[in-house]
């Protein structure tokens, strides 16, 4: 399949601050998700893809097809969510929505009925009569999604579409997104909350100080093959056991953690606790977290 987003050597820069610095990325069909922390240049990205900034240096395509040459071909194929307030309070959720359908290029008629799809599928039919300005946030939130899918595009670019949501909103929001595929729409997530990005991405790209950390497989960049483990006494014993074997063991708060390069550590660690006669208090697997790997490659590029 081609990749959704491809961008070769992107520069840009707001001033004498760098936002992106030779960010080169090739990224698949799929919900993508787009972290880092604020500042990382994640919006920046999104932007200069819609093409509502230009970039300075590079090559960008979305879908084949090259920006800035083709931006409007681009925008009648993808849909934005953008992080801020972009509702205009007075009109209803109903009239916003058929509006963005005709501007996506649908007649009145069908407008109207896409509308009302798309309302119902994001959980506002009720309140598609009432004006937006009187939305919660999770209103607001679930509208401004209605709106950029309601043309049925090929991809979505949400900027931190769970941003000041409470829990239950949250996980509603994370519902919809992982949904997309119902209906054969990509989708790139951005945010800085990663356990939104594990919960809902196959792939992940990584920004930090407007460079690319990482971009691949979620599975390769998490894994569940470490284990975590306390034990009721010979706590240095076991560590020293577990390292003279060809662990790697590092402290873990009351506990160790313990990794095997090409090998099982809960093999190796049964049979250091046999060898030993250790009690343990608990035993199971660490998972490394896309948390774990972001702090590990920041700092391997020399950021804190």
């Amino acid at each position: 399949m081609a990749p959704i987003v491809v961008t070769r050597g992107l520069h840009f820069a707001y001033g004498d601050i760098v936002a992106l610095s030779g960010v080169d990325l090739e990224v698949p069909e799929g919900r993508i998700g787009l972290v880092g922390a604020n500042g990382a240049g994640k919006t920046t990205l999104l932007r200069i893809l819609l093409g509502i900034l230009p970039a300075a240096q590079g090559r960008v395509e979305v879908l084949g097809n090259p920006v800035p040459e083709r931006t409007l071909a681009v925008r009648s194929l993808v849909g934005y969510m953008p992080e801020g307030q972009c509702l205009p309070p007075d009109q209803t959720a109903s009239d916003f929505l058929i509006y963005a359908a005709e501007l996506g290029g649908l007649p009145l008629r069908a407008a109207r009925q896409r509308a009302s799809d798309v309302l119902t599928i994001v959980g506002l039919h009720e309140e598609r009569f009432r004006p937006m300005g009187g939305f919660s946030t999770g209103m607001q939130q679930r509208a401004k999604l209605a709106q950029a899918i309601v043309h049925d595009p090929r991809l979505v670019m949400l900027d931190e579409p769970t941003a000041g949501l409470d829990p239950e909103g949250r996980e509603e929001m994370l519902d919809l997104i992982t949904r997309l595929d119902d209906f054969g729409i990509n989708a790139i997530v951005s945010s800085h909350v990663l356990p939104d990005i594990e919960r809902t991405c196959s792939w992940v790209v990584m920004l930090d100080g407007g460079k690319v950390l990482r971009s691949g497989p979620l599975t390769e960049l998490s894994s569940a093959e470490n284990v975590r483990l306390e034990v009721l006494d010979d706590h240095d014993r076991v560590a020293a056991a577990l390292a003279a074997a060809g662990a790697e063991v590092t402290a873990d708060g009351a506990g160790l953690l313990v990794a095997l390069e090409g090998g099982d550590p809960f093999a190796l660690v049964r049979d250091v606790l046999a060898d030993t006669g250790a009690g343990i208090r608990r035993m199971g697997p660490r998972r490394t977290t896309l948390e774990d790997v972001y702090l590990a490659e920041g700092e391997g590029a020399g950021h804190a």
